[in-house]
């Protein structure tokens, strides 16, 4: 469904040192450099796959989605979405694709979203029977029944934010690109919107392209992860294989009924966090079994629980010992 071909693109940017005396000589004798967004980047999605695309902040991750969904061109390379390039806009194209970036908005910020629901309606030439009943739907899900009738700019962001959600999602896009779709929610509403893409992606077959600072969305929804970082695809593979070979462990979380013996902790594995009436251990995976029963045989253990570490943890330290030549790591 998505495929992009060693994509590159680089901006000329115009760079001044501070000061009056550099300001107006820069109007006559303008330098610049040459920044690389991405470079040589290649990947494969096929229909009905979620996949995360991460990467710290400056990575080329929104560039990289503005090129999907033809907003820029790429410098170098190819991408197709479908049968489609891009940077053609086809009317079929844009009716197959959606955006939703979470720092940028579609809503007009003074009338109500529905007033924008009632536009995009009209532009995707949606028959009105089939746009309500989308509408309704996404409208119930969100929870944003009481708001569409407000001007957007009483809304809060998290409120603008669910309706950017029904507003993208009208025509029933084949093809979603999701720019931190999360932001500004609460715990729970996160929750509920994770819900609905998987839903949605599992009824349509869509393809989902998600990028996200909460872990939780690219966890919950995400089996595959694409990472670049410094515009360099670093990995393309399965989320819990990258997990393992980063983190080869397990965490045991132990509640106390009274205090431990000291030093018995100790034997068990190493501690990451400690309270008086509660400890993480991390403890290599293979020997997980055995920590736990000697744990209960040992310790006044009111409750415990074994996961698996932080996905934040493990994407920290995996950018955080990338080296600068952006070699390609696979599953």
């Amino acid at each position: 469904m998505i495929r992009a071909r060693e994509l590159c693109k680089t901006y000329r940017v115009h760079r001044r040192p501070p000061g009056l005396l550099a300001a107006l000589r820069s109007v006559v004798r303008r330098r610049y450099e040459e920044v690389r967004a991405l470079v040589d980047v290649s990947f494969a999605i096929a229909p009905g796959e979620r996949v995360g695309f991460l990467g710290p902040n400056g990575a080329g991750k929104t560039t990289a989605l503005k090129i999907l969904s033809g907003l820029l061109y790429p410098t170098s390379g190819s991408v197709t979405v479908g049968e489609f390039v891009p940077q053609e806009r086809r009317s079929e194209f844009l009716h197959m694709i959606t955006l939703v970036m979470g720092q940028k908005q579609q809503l007009l910020w003074d009338l109500p979203p529905a007033e924008t629901f009632a536009m995009n309606r009209a532009l995707f030439d949606l028959p009105r029977r089939e746009a309500d009943a989308t509408q309704k739907e996404l409208v119930d899900l969100l929870e944003v029944g009481p708001l569409i009738g407000k001007p957007t700019r009483q809304l809060s962001l998290g409120e603008r934010m669910k309706c950017e959600l029904v507003a993208a999602l009208l025509h029933r896009p084949r093809v979603l690109f999701l720019d931190e779709p999360t932001i500004g929610l609460d715990v729970s509403m996160q929750a509920r919107v994770r819900d609905f893409i998987r839903r949605y992606n599992e009824s349509t077959g869509a393809s989902v392209l998600l990028t996200s600072h909460y872990m939780e969305d690219v966890a919950a929804l995400c089996p595959r992860v694409i990472v670049i970082d410094k515009g360099h695809l670093i990995y393309d593979g399965d989320l819990r294989t990258l997990a393992r070979r980063i983190r080869p462990e397990k965490r045991i979380t132990m509640h106390f009924s009274s205090l431990p013996a000291p030093g018995e902790l100790d034997r068990l594995g190493s501690c990451v966090a400690r309270s008086e009436l509660q400890a993480t251990l991390a403890v290599p995976a293979a020997q997980v079994t055995e920590a736990v029963r000697a744990a209960l045989g040992r310790l006044p253990i009111s409750d415990i629980s074994v996961e698996d570490p932080p996905l934040e943890e493990i994407m920290q330290e995996f950018l955080g010992g990338q080296p600068a030549n952006g070699r390609v790591k696979s599953a």
